[in-house]
């Protein structure tokens, strides 16, 4: 995917998760998603972080965390869940448009937390939500080959995961639409 399909992805996925988040019941919004230990409402919190992070803040954020990534990320979701369902809606709805990146990151990098995120608020809550296979493909391949900030191995320590088969297309296309071979959060 060339850099304008991907911003176009990017966008319709935060889309998609904006009206999906907004047509959630109250109960919904507290139920837990994919994420060992996340709500539904801290996945959301987190998707709606994802263009205002700055480096210094992060910085921040990461000392406050005692230097832990994953518990930067966790922490800093869970604070800002604290704010109503609706701005965090509106949050994510006005993130579609943006290209603004967090810090060290691609724009392979938000297009697969959307990506992955809204599977991990969808599928425990029993909708079903399509994972477009290009942009799905393209995502992995990238965080792949990245590594960073979580290894696709598992090494996160919460994800169940096991490393899609790269030998053909339809191995990865399998792996692409199947919910349950993706990576949780980081």
């Amino acid at each position: 995917m060339n850099r304008e399909e991907i911003w176009a992805a990017v966008e319709t996925e935060r889309h998609g998760l904006a009206d999906l988040l907004g047509a959630l019941s109250p109960g919904d919004w507290e139920r837990p998603s994919l994420c060992a230990g996340w709500r539904v409402r801290d996945v959301a919190a987190h998707l709606a972080l994802a263009t205002s992070v700055s480096t210094g803040r992060a910085l921040v954020e990461l000392v406050r965390a005692r230097g832990s990534f994953d518990r930067m990320i966790h922490d800093t979701a869970v604070r800002h869940a604290r704010r109503p369902t609706a701005e965090i809606v509106e949050q994510i709805r006005a993130s579609a448009v943006s290209r603004r990146l967090a810090p060290s990151t691609k724009p392979l990098d938000p297009l697969f937390d959307a990506l992955v995120h809204g599977q991990d608020i969808a599928v425990p809550l029993g909708i079903e939500r399509v994972m477009p296979l290009e942009p799905a493909r393209a995502a992995a391949d990238h965080i792949w080959h990245r590594g960073f900030p979580s290894s696709l191995s598992g090494a996160s320590g919460d994800c169940a995961w096991s490393p899609p088969t790269w030998t053909g297309r339809s191995a990865k296309e399998r792996w692409c639409a199947d919910p349950s071979r993706r990576c949780c959060c980081w």
